[in-house]
């Protein structure tokens, strides 16, 4: 009975913490008791140990109780030690298994992407990618799904530096092109690259933000021209935008 009774006291202090939480400015005792449906006596005593532990702080002009700084504390180091790559793998094989292609997960870095994750599917493709590669953000899925998130200075800097250097016939080579389909990928939510890095290859990518709401990487679909039709990608567009979602809310991010 007193195990019983100390888990339920944990279950309302969760409670009382995810209640407080929802008001900017606060809220009284008898708010919180009439939401929870426990005595303001019960209340009070949850809400004393949870201000001890820096869990719930009260105003002292009010007599209000909001969230202490220990949470954020606690969040901070959720956040600092998130693996991108642990937290995307689940999303990523799934991709794989619903679709048998090559699936790449990418970080911007120095004006270029890096591949930090390949999965080759089922199916035989030819690719230079690999885990470590660098590649530019012009002519890939991946760099203009980034590109497209990332400030308009910024990316007129990049493109700049690292030019528009042409890798098939296929690729976008002057800039204002480019920055148009950059507005349009931001808007659709999704980049595609047709042919434009290698030919034969087709890929469709999204990005990925993290917990500050910036972009921190990109997940990709590759396949060969021939079987990435326009309808495949029609097909593609949604189940790639739920895995971008999936994987940024695992960052942290709330959209």
């Amino acid at each position: 009975m007193e195990r019983e009774n100390m888990v339920k006291s944990v279950s309302r202090a969760l409670d009382i913490i995810s209640i407080v939480s929802m008001k900017k400015g606060g809220l009284g005792v008898t708010e919180i008791a009439n939401q929870i449906d426990i005595n303001k006596s019960s209340v009070y005593r949850i809400l004393s140990t949870l201000v001890q532990y820096g869990y719930v702080e009260q105003d002292d002009d009010t007599g209000r109780y909001k969230l202490g700084y220990k949470l954020l504390e606690i969040s901070s180091r959720l956040l600092d030690s998130i693996d991108l790559r642990a937290e995307a793998h689940p999303f990523l094989r799934e991709l794989e298994n619903a679709t048998n292609e090559v699936i790449h997960l990418v970080v911007y870095d120095q004006d270029e992407v890096v591949y930090i994750e390949k999965l080759d599917g089922n199916e035989a493709l030819r690719m230079h990618s690999k885990v470590g590669k660098r590649a530019p953000m012009h002519c890939t899925s991946v760099g203009k799904a980034i590109l497209s998130q990332l400030p308009v200075h910024l990316v007129h800097d990049i493109l700049d530096r690292k030019g528009l250097p042409a890798h098939t016939n296929q690729t976008i080579v002057d800039k204002e092109t480019l920055l148009r389909e950059l507005i349009e990928v931001r808007h659709k939510g999704f980049a595609l690259d047709l042919q434009e890095n290698e030919y034969g290859i087709t890929c469709i990518a999204v990005p990925i933000f993290d917990h500050q709401g910036k972009v921190s990487a990109a997940v990709s679909i590759s396949g060969p021209t021939m079987r990435m039709t326009d309808e495949r990608l029609q097909e593609l567009r949604p189940l790639m935008i739920q895995t971008g979602q999936q994987i940024s809310a695992r960052l942290g991010y709330v959209q």
